[in-house]
């Protein structure tokens, strides 16, 4: 349970300090807000590129490629702190967008494996980590700047945390993720499941609620509500850390419920808790409703990457977990965008209401997914 649990701390270490730094690299660069905005994106390229093929690789080799990608994408999270162009940033970003979505598939695939092995629930417990390492790192990394350290010190003292929980935590000779190594074709490799893609559209769905708060909670506080600066900027803190409360009790709720339920409940609970802070007419009240949408949305994603494992099998795992993260990873990417997209055309709590919609299609599909995850359905794909 360790290695995943460890893996996704790291994660989150790296993605938490990278939010609060942002600002200092786009510095260092030398780029406007539109150059930036070009070079984020790729972050998300970069990723869609690797996912599918660490899942292979995976498959393939086992345990061994958790560490190897881990050390990639930390030595790559330095990168964008030594860039002077919009050409360097975005080529810096694009490396580290492959291998964090390399890491994001190895730790999901360990954790899922953890969970096979162990017959105990870990994927809420993993990602509820990685919620908990984004506060800690963010605020850790505020508190750099504010003493005027610069943005190449924190990554690469950030670099070295992960680098270190690699080789003390996810070493490789660890226990495979994997059973044989070759035991199934290229062919089915190759083939989109009608399974994985369902699991992929509910994880996208997922995903797009989540981000959608976790990058707009503090905007809909500022300009919707004229909070204060600094109560708009607790915003993304309070949905972290109620996504990380709500991935530990979900983890403990797997010991009683099935997943399917826990999914429903969830997607449920972030529908009620965005309609509610999509509709408040005080900061306060829309600080508990994205707290209670942190609460709801926080279960969803990490239960259906688990369903998805758990399906699959040893064999098939991380190609499967693969694929349903590439999937969803494109929810994960234009959650952000269609909130500001619709936002221009109406309104933004018009648009985080949208979100509170999607929240009940998650909660509505959750059974869909499940019927066709059964037994009979896996063994006529076999």
């Amino acid at each position: 349970m360790l290695k995943p649990v460890a893996g996704f701390a790291a994660f989150g270490l790296f993605w938490g300090a990278w939010g609060a730094i942002l600002p200092a690299i786009r510095a260092g660069a030398g780029v406007n807000d539109g150059e930036l905005g070009v070079a984020l994106l790729m972050i998300g390229l970069g990723a869609l590129v690797s996912m599918r093929f660490t899942g292979y690789l995976i498959d393939r080799y086992g345990g061994v490629v958790l560490p190897v990608v881990t050390v990639l994408f930390a030595l790559c999270g330095v990168l964008p702190a030594l860039a002077g162009s919009v050409v360097t940033l975005s080529a810096a970003l694009l490396l580290l967008g492959a291998t964090s979505g390399a890491t994001d598939v190895a730790i999901n695939a360990t954790g899922s494996h953890t969970e096979h092995e162990t017959g105990r629930p870990v994927m809420n417990l993993a990602h509820g980590m990685f919620s908990v390492a984004v506060v800690v790192a963010s605020l850790g990394t505020g508190g750099l700047r504010a003493a005027g350290v610069r943005a190449l010190p924190v990554l690469a003292g950030v670099a070295t945390l992960i680098v270190i929980t690699a080789a003390a935590v996810l070493a490789p000779g660890a226990t495979k993720v994997t059973g044989t190594a070759r035991t199934h074709t290229g062919k089915s490799r190759a083939r989109l499941e009608p399974v994985l893609l369902v699991f992929g559209v509910l994880c996208a769905l997922a995903y797009l609620v989540e981000n959608a708060w976790q990058s707009w909670s503090a905007v809909h506080l500022d300009t919707s509500l004229n909070a204060s600066a600094g109560l708009a900027s607790t915003a993304p803190a309070v949905f972290a850390a109620a996504a990380a409360t709500g991935r530990f009790a979900g983890n403990a709720l797997l010991a009683r419920v099935r997943p399917v339920r826990l999914l429903v409940v969830g997607g449920a609970v972030a529908a009620v808790g965005s309609l509610v802070a999509a509709t408040a007419n005080n900061p306060w009240t829309a600080l508990i409703g994205i707290g209670v949408a942190g609460l709801g949305t926080s279960v969803c994603a990490p239960t259906v990457i688990g369903m998805a494992g758990a399906w699959a099998g040893p064999e098939r795992r991380a190609g499967a977990i693969s694929t349903v993260t590439t999937i969803a990873y494109v929810g994960f990417l234009i959650g952000p965008a269609a909130v500001g997209a619709v936002s221009s055309a109406w309104s933004l709590p018009v648009a985080l209401g949208a979100v509170a919609v999607i929240a009940v299609v998650v909660a509505g599909l959750a059974p869909v997914a499940d019927r066709v995850a059964s037994p009979r359905a896996s063994r006529q794909l076999d």
